[in-house]
């Protein structure tokens, strides 16, 4: 077996972690994680991105964060790091949320809620807001405690439910197959390629 390629990951929550673990895993490639960072929303992110590109001289770091309204990935990238990018660094983007990743692997995703496969849109990096799709898509489902969990509670101000990441990230774990959903999502599919391709560049 060959030796583990060390590699640091950042994220901007618990389920878009989970969701690169599984990558990392499912890739079939040795990888060995160090630190996560980030779990706090995009802004820490975009924030230290340029340090993360300086510290994969040393480290490979694998970065995930969200399209949200952005025009689109390059103009993303060249916006949060106008410097020339590290070889060691994977800076992905999910189109537009990690949730369209999820959405992706239809046939799972409907078991998993327990609805028709044909609820769940073919081409989730088409949809403009994939969690507010996911949400309403679990609003069919019914399994009482799956809606409990992802679903906002009645007058709050919350935009997920009270458990949502653990249900989704259950969901990941146990459910989610990359290959699958790379199929129906191009992000996904880049992101992926990109985990499969990759080369550790020493630096001495």
């Amino acid at each position: 077996m060959t030796d583990p390629i060390p590699i640091h990951i950042a994220v901007e929550d618990f389920l878009s972690e989970m969701v690169l673990r599984v990558m990392l895993k499912q890739s079939g490639r040795h990888f060995a994680v160090g630190a996560c960072m980030g779990r706090t929303g995009f802004g820490y992110l975009k924030k230290n991105i340029t340090g993360f590109n300086k510290a994969a001289k040393g480290t490979p770091f694998l970065i995930l964060t969200d399209l949200d309204q952005a025009e689109c990935p390059p103009i993303l990238i060249q916006e949060w790091l106008p410097v020339p990018k590290h070889d060691n660094l994977l800076f992905r983007i999910a189109v537009r949320e990690v949730e369209s990743w999820l959405l992706a692997h239809r046939k799972a995703f409907a078991e998993f809620l327990g609805i028709r496969e044909s609820l769940v849109p073919p081409r989730p990096d088409e949809l403009e807001d994939p969690k507010r799709v996911l949400i309403e898509l679990t609003a069919r489902s019914r399994k009482g405690k799956l809606r409990e969990a992802i679903i906002p509670t009645p007058g709050s101000t919350a935009k997920i439910g009270p458990d949502y990441n653990g249900a989704l990230i259950s969901f990941v774990q146990n459910r989610w197959k990359v290959q699958e959903a790379a199929k129906r999502s191009p992000s996904l599919n880049r992101s992926f390629h990109t985990i499969n391709i990759f080369q550790y560049v020493y630096e001495s």
